[in-house]
């Protein structure tokens, strides 16, 4: 089963580190992916930029609305997505909990992936009948 992970992190604390504790901490990191893409887990990951550079768009009072940065403010941000293969949720809690981004302060929200297979087919469906009459 799929699993996407949101690594969240805290900007403050990152900052604080120094570089080689900062390069240790993304080694360490990035030695865990390899074993999970050895093993067959990882199906896929994205850093993001920082939250600084982000824009969020939502509808408001009638039209698109578009304002600076994260929606929420939060403390920790979100850094990136990881997408992993697990045999279930506890596999993934499993696999996750031994990432080493945790034992620096990071966390993970670890969702299943949704399968949008057959709500994507009568939507064209629908589609395909709209656009016949």
């Amino acid at each position: 089963m799929k699993y996407i992970c949101l690594g969240y992190y805290d900007p403050a604390k990152a900052e604080k580190m120094s570089e080689s504790a900062r390069n240790a901490m993304f080694d360490e990191c990035f030695s865990y992916d390899d074993e999970l893409r050895r093993n067959g887990h990882f199906a896929g990951g994205e850093a993001l930029g920082p939250a600084n550079t982000a824009m969020t768009v939502y509808w408001k009072n009638g039209k698109v609305a578009v304002t600076d940065g994260p929606y929420a403010e939060t403390k920790e941000q979100l850094g990136g997505i990881l997408v992993m293969e697990a045999r279930d949720l506890n596999h993934a809690i499993q696999l996750m909990s031994q990432h080493p981004a945790v034992k620096h302060g990071s966390s993970f929200e670890i969702r299943p992936s949704a399968d949008m297979t057959e709500m994507i087919k009568e939507s064209e469906r629908r589609r395909r009948k709209d656009a016949s009459r």
